[in-house]
């Protein structure tokens, strides 16, 4: 059981290091849309293709206010941490529990 268990625990860790990752990646590209980057610039090339995609969708639920404060990197961002809170939290509780036989 202790194999299932640390399965589950290093899927977790997996899931919740890319889901801080990408939080990273979000807020990098709100701090230069505050500037005018170069589109040219394989950084700044990166962090648009990345994030682009959800900021879209978030950007369908709540389209940005006078049509110029865009908040959908806070809407990206308060999910995330719903998601690492909640899914990663339950994740490591059932690792805990199938490695010590309680479940």
């Amino acid at each position: 059981m202790s194999i299932l268990g640390n399965l589950v625990e290093a899927i977790a860790t997996v899931i919740d290091t890319l889901l801080y990752a990408y939080m990273l990646i979000i807020v990098a590209r709100a701090i230069i849309s505050w500037v005018s980057p170069n589109p040219y610039n394989p950084i700044v090339n990166f962090l648009i293709t990345a994030t682009e995609p959800v900021l879209r969708y978030a950007r369908r639920i709540i389209p940005p206010i006078g049509g110029a404060i865009d908040l959908s990197p806070i809407i990206v961002l308060v999910a995330i941490v719903f998601i690492r809170q909640f899914l990663v939290q339950t994740l490591h509780q059932l690792a805990k529990n199938l490695s010590s036989g309680a479940f």
